[in-house]
């Protein structure tokens, strides 16, 4: 019998342990490496290592775009949901790049349906108006995109992010201004987005102290929440993976 479009469908949103979640496990700041909250084994260790990746509960995603869950991923702490501080900051220059290592995507091998699920990355950034290691953003307008991968040339980001071993690469604008900033990276996972909720959402965040001698601390207007910056009628959140694209 041959294998039909809609039962590849039908099987690609039944399998979603099979369509693969992922985290970042390590940091490359210019040339200093830093290992990434590692959610299976750095628990279990006493004393517990020292991240500049804010804590993650696992491999899973965020869907419910409400919560403070999507700003950092979900994490318990102190009784509030979100992800607590880590307790150090790697250090990075204005203008230098960073590169995210991101653990391996399963690639789905159902006939019909390309040979990666798709997923564009997007970066953001809020500078932190006190001690990194002490200060989250909560509800606060205060992040400003610095690099989104989409859709393009006929492949998606995880499509290159895949062909470059799952390494992700962005450089800090060379005009911020030095001090401590969050960096809130995200794969937003596409396969279920015909309805809200069904985008997932896989955020991390890495405290930073930029160096350099920028004036610049981002933009003054359009800077967004986590939660708030997505809704389910945010453009691409609520997105039918399976029609035509033609850029």
């Amino acid at each position: 019998m041959r294998f039909s479009y809609s039962v590849a469908l039908a099987v690609l949103s039944s399998l979603p342990s099979v369509l693969g979640h992922g985290y970042v496990q390590e940091v490359t700041l210019g040339s200093s490496k830093y290992t990434g909250w590692l959610p299976y084994s750095d628990p279990y260790y006493n004393p517990v290592p020292q991240r500049i990746i804010r804590k993650v509960p696992g491999n899973g995603p965020v869907e419910d775009l409400s919560l403070i869950d999507v700003q950092c991923n979900g994490y318990t702490a102190g009784g509030q949901a979100g992800s607590a501080p880590a307790p150090v900051y790697g250090t990075v220059a204005a203008g230098a790049t960073v590169s995210l290592n991101w653990t391996t995507w399963p690639i789905c091998e159902l006939p019909l349906i390309s040979h990666t699920i798709h997923r564009p990355l997007i970066t953001y950034m809020a500078k932190a108006p006190s001690d990194i290691t002490k200060w989250s953003p909560g509800n606060a307008a205060a992040w400003f995109k610095v690099h989104q991968d989409g859709y393009s040339g006929g492949l998606w980001a995880s499509d290159r992010l895949l062909s470059n071993k799952g390494i992700y690469s962005f450089t800090i604008p060379k005009s911020l201004k030095a001090g401590q900033y969050l960096i809130r990276h995200e794969i937003i996972a596409l396969h279920n987005a015909g309805q809200y909720p069904g985008a997932q959402v896989y955020p991390a965040c890495i405290q930073v102290e930029v160096t350099g001698s920028g004036t610049s601390t981002g933009p003054s207007s359009g800077l967004v929440s986590f939660p708030g910056a997505y809704t389910s009628s945010t453009p691409g959140i609520v997105f039918n993976l399976y029609t035509l694209l033609t850029r």
